[in-house]
């Protein structure tokens, strides 16, 4: 076991970050195990996870994050949550007079979370046959729940009752976790860029200030923050003045920065359409500026007012409308991305991971998937990638395809969750290998030839991790009947008249990339938001900032970029200081 843990702060900022959060934390929650006598995990928790103690004296384990949403996110939660509560004290209340009373009906739980209300009471711990150690009454460890949760397997089906994102919460979180952002004006939304950039000052900036310090000073070896930000409002702005917040007051250490925006939005129009392109384009120049690097996440097909279908998955079958499914795919894959800086052994420090990808000012990577990888129960990793040997197996999460001619500039790979199945080939001896990758002798070796085979010269890092995504519930089950209960693909499908079995675990593979690819990308993001007179089609844009020069100068640090990352057709990259006569 590492005697270094280095840890990690998490901001998630905007409804829908909330949305891909909730199910990364659930992830990590299931995972978590406090059994003695069993080896200690591959991935180290206490790099997100923090250990605590409530005013009873009771030891607390709860993520070291900072999620802010607008009113009316949290409905069942308490924005105080509920392990530090110390009971209601009506010591101050001094009125004698008479008291009209006017009663709200709190919303209503799902079936979930009423469950999850009756297994922190130990109510039906009893029904799965438990014997659980003895502990104070009311408390139910974590290691007992995620036992529960995932022996039961119910299915809750929650797609018609998920309306936000902590309708479907499973860890308690800590009182200084969460922050209510109020923008100014009656509609309680954040629609603009400037009305996000303008939000963080006076007491929304003291409190995070506040909560920030509380969870870095408790940490030991610091090495950076994870920030989940929605990309396509205007928490977009707020995230632009929090990553600069963090790059000017935190030096040194490593902010990587996921833009995050769904497939589609409520209550949709032309104009909220047209703010969502400059809220991207805006939020991409910005935050990539004070990150260490940006990753754009997404399922759409792209981030323009006309994007082609959502990314398609083989075994998959998910409905991208859905919030409460497109952010458990993009969870599923930021478990993979995220899993090299919170491994207990060999881990990768975040400025290194960032450093690998970011060169030469190219800070905006570009995120892809197969979720699962498609590896057959019993085989081997060389048969898994040797049956992908024509395309690769991942599909686009940040609504940038691959360039497809082998140039790329650096990319980090990581495949998760092999776990029970074999790496490499176990041919008798003296027999042929089938194919090059079947002759290896190491995993690493393995995928990097496979890698390379479609990327020759390409810098590659790569990551193999054998613990698998745990799925538990309230996961939701959107899978096809070609997987098994492991989430590896099954030679046979069940018989006519069988449920396909609930998928407990699954393997997934990412590559993060910074290449050519990413020219035409942020290209298309620059012509989109160029190409009309924003004070003539959207004036009320700009009504909270940026003024019109900030807004022309950000355009052109966008053509900019687009051009960093733009090479000739033999790949030898040419200078951002060259005319532009494409554009």
């Amino acid at each position: 076991m590492s005697s270094l843990c280095r840890e990690v702060v998490t901001l998630q900022l905007g409804h829908y970050s909330n949305f891909v959060g909730t199910h990364w934390w659930n992830l990590q929650d299931a995972s978590l195990s406090y059994d003695p006598e069993s080896p200690p995990c591959e991935v180290q928790s206490d790099v997100v996870f923090r250990e605590g103690q409530t005013l009873g004296g009771h030891v607390t384990y709860t993520p070291r994050l900072i999620a802010m949403d607008l009113k009316g996110s949290l409905r069942t939660l308490r924005q105080q949550g509920s392990l530090y509560e110390s009971g209601k004290d009506t010591s101050a209340v001094t009125w004698e007079g008479s008291v009209m009373m006017h009663e709200e009906s709190p919303p209503v739980k799902n079936s979930f979370l009423e469950d999850l209300d009756k297994l922190d009471k130990g109510e039906i711990l009893a029904e799965a046959d438990f014997s659980p150690q003895p502990q104070c009454l009311g408390s139910v460890n974590v290691d007992t729940v995620n036992n529960h949760l995932a022996r039961i397997q119910k299915s809750y089906r929650l797609e018609g009752s998920v309306k936000v994102w902590s309708d479907f919460l499973r860890i308690h979180l800590h009182p200084r976790t969460i922050s209510v952002v109020h923008p100014d004006g009656v509609s309680n939304r954040l629609e603009a860029f400037g009305q996000g950039d303008s939000l963080l000052q006076g007491s929304v900036l003291e409190e995070l200030e506040d909560k920030l310090h509380f969870f870095v000073e408790e940490c030991d070896y610091l090495q950076g923050f994870q920030v989940l930000c929605d990309l396509a409002d205007g928490f977009a702005g707020l995230g632009s003045k929090v990553t600069e917040m963090l790059h000017d007051s935190y030096s040194g250490r490593g902010i990587l920065t996921f833009g995050l925006a769904p497939v589609s939005h409520p209550d949709s129009t032309p104009v909220k359409d047209l703010y969502h392109l400059l809220n991207c384009t805006l939020g991409t120049v910005h935050m990539a500026n004070h990150s260490s690097f940006f990753c754009p996440l997404t399922l759409r097909g792209g981030l323009g007012r006309r994007p082609s279908s959502p990314s398609a998955f083989p075994h998959l079958c998910y409905d991208p409308s859905l919030w409460y499914h497109s952010s458990s795919v993009l969870a599923l894959a930021l478990d993979a991305i995220t899993v090299a800086y919170r491994l207990r052994n060999n881990s990768i420090p975040m400025w290194q991971m960032a450093d690998t990808l970011a060169v030469s000012g190219r800070k905006v990577v570009t995120a892809y998937g197969a979720v699962p990888f498609p590896m057959m129960h019993g085989t081997s990793l060389p048969d898994a990638l040797s049956a992908c040997a024509d395309a690769l197996p991942w599909r686009p999460l940040s609504a940038c395809p691959e360039a497809g001619d082998g140039r790329c500039y650096g990319q980090w790979a990581t495949l998760k969750g092999f776990e029970g199945q074999k790496l490499i080939s176990s041919l008798a001896s003296g027999t042929k290998a089938p194919t090059p990758l079947h002759s290896l002798h190491s995993g690493e070796d393995i995928l990097a030839s496979y890698i390379r085979s479609f990327y020759p010269s390409a810098p590659l890092a790569l990551q193999l991790v054998s613990a698998p995504s745990k799925l538990t519930p309230p996961f939701p089950q959107i899978f096809s009947q070609s997987l098994d209960a492991q989430g590896f693909l099954q030679s046979q499908p069940p018989p006519p008249g069988f449920p396909p079995p609930v998928v407990s675990s699954l393997p997934v593979m990412t590559s993060l990339q910074s290449g050519p690819a990413l020219d035409p990308w942020l290209s298309e993001l620059h012509r989109g938001a160029s190409a009309f007179d924003i004070r003539r089609v959207a004036p009320s844009f700009l009504s909270q900032g940026p003024e019109v020069a900030d807004y022309q100068e950000a355009l052109e640090q966008l053509r900019l970029l687009a051009w960093c990352y733009r090479d000739d057709s033999c790949g030898v990259m040419r200078s951002s200081s060259e005319e532009d006569d494409d554009d």
